[in-house]
């Protein structure tokens, strides 16, 4: 199995994410007061950790089917790709970098988040388009019933 095919778009993600990434970090070692969130401050500490472990346990869970399932040719529907096409993506930016951001006490990881989701908005088409090639009528039923198709 080529390691292309199971990074899938996630390089051209992480390409389009990585200067704002670099930009970002060299900024708030610069200018820290204008990125900190003042603490964090308990309750988001606690909101932080919680959506962080969500993030964990999604982005963990992702990467086992892909690993179990790619190598075998077959299509992913189950666990988190049955609410979602792409959950490791949306994971991470959503819920892994935006809230470990706000435990480093920067709202940076808000920003970078954003920029990665935005990137797997834009490349996500086209992988599937070849998921759809691959699988065709299977790929479509599964398109049609997953229950956050927007996200």
């Amino acid at each position: 199995m080529k390691l292309k095919v199971l990074v899938g778009n996630g390089r051209k993600i992480g390409l389009l994410t990585l200067p704002f990434l670099v930009a970002g970090v060299v900024l708030n070692i610069l200018y820290p007061s204008f990125f900190s969130v003042n603490g964090p401050p308990y309750p988001l500490v606690v909101i932080s950790v919680i959506f962080l472990a969500a993030g964990l346990i999604v982005w963990g869970w992702s990467v086992f089917l892909i690993l179990k399932m790619i190598p075998r040719k077959k299509l992913i529907t189950t666990g988190p790709y049955s609410l979602n096409k792409h959950p490791l993506y949306n994971g991470v930016a959503l819920l892994v970098i935006p809230w470990a951001g706000l435990l480093c006490n920067t709202w940076l990881g808000l920003f970078i988040g954003l920029v990665m989701y935005i990137g797997s908005r834009l490349f996500s088409p086209e992988e599937e388009k070849i998921l759809s090639k691959i699988f065709g009528k299977e790929w479509d039923a599964y398109a049609a019933k997953v229950k956050l198709p927007w996200l």
